[in-house]
């Protein structure tokens, strides 16, 4: 579904300052990304790229919130662009409505038991963060308390607080604990409260698991597009790598279509989670996977004699040791769902430099409306 341009949502209560949405309002991709993926198709031969679209309000999924203020009034909400100084944001229409729920069910649960909020600059107080995913089966919350101590008794209260007042719109309860002065919004270890190990979701038929450290996408409905999109560009009994492949949303969709998956990921939390997801097949499809932990780098030679490569990196683009191994010994489809249009400009440039590939389709997705950013899928086809 592409968005009619001419539809209009509310004005928001919180902008300015809240910096969330700079681009509020306007439905569709920015000026520059379409300029950047219109130059892109001419310079390659390409049609006009497709760019598909989806709900413009309430299509947030997951959220990561910061909590600040005084004990009798907290604040949950995003910092004000190169500040900490935070935005309290109650309704915000981009959300999930039961993520505004949860975080206005955290700040009563936080006034009633006293815990007081975090300070940047003293590094003092208790609660830092709050992360709200919720699971598109259940419509249920899967809530992460993100504490500046060490051990999670003094959140005990809180805790049975908050699970008490959601009741059945809680999937799990968990502590994150992060102690250290840092940026980060997570720690590195999580305890759990209360609920199941992982929300589920499914893509391409497989079951897809998200611990609460886990990588996962915000629109879930358009990323279920983009794997669509994925899926159809595998051709049957391919063997197929995929790169930074997270908790296994491609892969493990794309399995019933490969002879041989082998997927790469590098961060603990997804692959607990992909874990779990392979846990759930059946063990003769369970047979047909590997798995390469560790960076890009290191898991390129799981590149090598694959009729398919996929990759999925984070904004900076391809790991060069991985781009270098695919120009190396291209394999004959390559697909590259890119969050960042120049690095994936810069990586088409080289990938096509010495002609071992050539850009055969782009397809995009409005994953993050009212911003700047574009989900954008490229296909690679070997010359020769």
């Amino acid at each position: 579904m592409t968005p009619d341009p001419g539809r209009r949502v509310p004005a928001c209560s919180h902008r300015p300052p809240c910096p969330g949405c700079p681009r509020f309002g306007e439905p569709g991709l920015s000026a520059d990304a379409r300029a950047t993926l219109a130059m892109l198709a001419r310079a390659h031969g390409l049609p006009p790229v497709e760019v598909v679209g989806g709900a413009l309000t309430g299509f947030r999924h997951r959220a990561r919130l910061a909590i600040r203020g005084r004990r009798e009034s907290p604040k949950i909400g995003l910092f004000e662009a190169g500040s900490h100084r935070l935005v309290h944001i109650p309704t915000c229409q981009v959300h999930h409505p039961l993520i505004n729920q949860v975080a206005e069910v955290v700040r009563g649960a936080l006034i009633d038991t006293g815990v007081d909020c975090y300070s940047d600059d003293a590094h003092r107080g208790l609660a830092r963060y709050l992360q709200v995913v919720i699971e598109r089966r259940s419509q249920t919350a899967q809530v992460v308390v993100v504490g500046n101590a060490r051990r999670v008794e003094p959140f005990a209260a809180l805790l049975e607080a908050i699970r008490a007042a959601l009741g059945a719109r809680l999937h799990s309860l968990w502590f994150n604990a992060h102690p250290e002065r840092s940026n980060a919004v997570l720690g590195r270890e999580f305890h759990a409260w209360c609920g199941p190990a992982s929300l589920v979701d499914r893509y391409g038929g497989a079951e897809v698991h998200y611990p609460p450290g886990a990588f996962g996408q915000s629109h879930p409905a358009l990323a279920e597009r983009i794997v669509a999109h994925v899926r159809e560009r595998i051709p049957v009994n391919a063997r197929v790598a995929e790169f930074y492949g997270g908790v296994g949303a491609i892969g493990l969709s794309v399995l019933d279509r490969a002879s041989a998956l082998r997927i790469n990921e590098v961060a603990v939390e997804s692959l607990r989670g992909l874990a779990l997801g392979l846990a759930a097949l059946d063990p003769g499809e369970r047979a047909k996977v590997s798995v390469w932990p560790g960076t890009a780098a290191a898991a390129a030679p799981a590149a090598l004699d694959r009729t398919v490569v996929i990759a999925d990196p984070p904004r900076k683009g391809l790991d060069p040791v991985l781009l270098a191994t695919l120009r190396g010994s291209p394999p004959a489809r390559f697909v590259y769902v890119s969050c960042d249009l120049r690095s994936l400009a810069a990586d088409t440039a080289r990938l096509v430099a010495d002609g071992g590939f050539r850009l055969a389709s782009l397809a995009a997705f409005d994953q993050f409306p009212y911003t700047d950013h574009v989900e954008t899928v490229a296909t690679f086809e070997r010359r020769g």
